[in-house]
């Protein structure tokens, strides 16, 4: 009898620790994320834009709320994996009735991220390099 309390009590260690060893490093709460879009070829830099988002271990993916985000209501994330403190994810947009496709990538420190999403549109490559700091609890 012993023997198997004993059993019970050490797989749930062993299962505490393995989960806490496989968990994200990042804090759940508002973030301040700024993102600047890098266009080859273009004449002029564009202007970093921040926003505040909302950011939990469930939902842990940044998206975009500049200026244009009325015409990226039609945009899905998609194929989000997350392995060690990287997440990796893939929004699937309809422009002008047109499929446009990014890949995203942010590694998560803690209270901070960096990280870019990767474009293709038209022709055009765009990277948006992100960074994000987290500045309290989700409001």
């Amino acid at each position: 009898m012993n023997y198997r309390i004993s059993a019970i009590v050490t797989a749930f260690i062993v299962m505490f620790f393995v989960h806490s060893a496989s968990a994200m490093n990042m804090k759940d709460g508002q973030w301040e994320i700024t993102t600047k879009m890098e266009m080859p070829g273009m004449p002029m830099e564009m202007p970093p834009f921040k926003y505040t988002q909302c950011l939990t271990s469930k939902d842990n993916v940044p998206q975009d709320k500049g200026p244009d985000k009325e015409r990226n209501k039609d945009c899905k994330i998609k194929n989000t994996e997350i392995s060690g403190n990287t997440v990796t994810w893939e929004v699937l947009c309809i422009s002008d009735g047109k499929p446009v496709k990014s890949i995203g990538q942010i590694t998560y420190k803690g209270d901070s991220f960096d990280g870019e999403s990767k474009t293709e549109m038209d022709g055009m490559n765009m990277v948006q390099k992100m960074s994000g700091r987290r500045i309290g609890n989700c409001k």
